[in-house]
């Protein structure tokens, strides 16, 4: 569907889906038969592909991923991807993590948080550099920036040792470049933030066993009309809640 023609543009928002020994294959196939259902524009998946980055689990991931439909799919690396040198591996299935996709009036950066073997997440000056050119060339569209790494501690997820190291020189960044939104993963926790007027979204972990605050499996669906945006989260093979319903912890989700 051309986005200038639906009303808005949808993007589902997916993260997390570790192939491998805790993977939910079955989970994952649902999840993309709901998507595909919505004919999205654009799917954004946020990284952590594999659980140790090596071959089989790329070929695994692909083989699902590839049966998204969309207009654009767009597919970051992370910290697990980059296992055991799969920062090699993953521009062979995926090209290179990072990117810059068009659609309609919407500019959409895929940023490399990951580093070989590290658990934690880094921007790096000229990775910076490159995002910075980025949004002045698209100053007059609305920009989304996504990574796998998160930029602030979530609730229920634990003592916090995996930021992105640099996130003080990143948010700045994007505020100053009045960036309309960011998308991020890693915590397998839904959740929202947002600074001043800078939305930051969540996703959950759509397709692992391993789960944090949140004990159902999930993605995000974001609809964007007239530079506003309405984030929800969908339970795989189950209803879709808006973030004000995760916020108030009731047991229906936990249990």
């Amino acid at each position: 569907m051309n986005p200038n023609v639906r009303d808005g543009l949808l993007l589902i928002h997916i993260s997390d889906v570790h192939c491998g020994l805790r993977f939910e294959g079955v989970l994952l196939q649902r999840a993309i038969d709901e998507i595909n259902s919505l004919s999205p524009d654009i799917v954004v998946v946020t990284g952590d592909l594999t659980e140790e980055g090596i071959f089989s689990e790329f070929q695994e991931a692909k083989r699902y991923l590839t049966q998204i439909k969309c207009r654009r799919l767009v597919v970051g690396c992370g910290n697990h991807d980059a296992r055991t040198t799969g920062y090699i591996l993953f521009p062979k299935f995926f090209g290179e993590p990072s990117s810059v996709t068009e659609s309609g009036d919407t500019a959409l950066i895929m940023l490399n948080s990951s580093r070989p073997d590290r658990e934690d997440g880094e921007i790096g000056y000229n990775q910076g550099l490159w995002m910075k050119h980025c949004l002045e060339q698209h100053k007059d569209k609305f920009k989304i920036i996504a990574l796998h790494h998160h930029l602030i501690p979530v609730p229920d997820t634990g003592m916090e040792r995996n930021l992105v190291c640099d996130a003080g020189d990143f948010l700045r960044t994007l505020t100053s470049y009045n960036v309309n939104l960011v998308l991020c993963g890693h915590r397998h926790r839904p959740w929202l933030w947002k600074i001043g007027n800078l939305p930051i979204v969540y996703a959950g972990a759509v397709s692992t066993k391993r789960l944090r605050g949140f004990y159902q499996n999930t993605y995000n669906i974001i609809k964007i009309k007239d530079r506003n945006i309405e984030a929800s989260l969908k339970v795989v093979g189950d209803k879709e809640y808006n973030f004000s319903q995760i916020f108030a912890q009731t047991t229906e989700f936990i249990l």
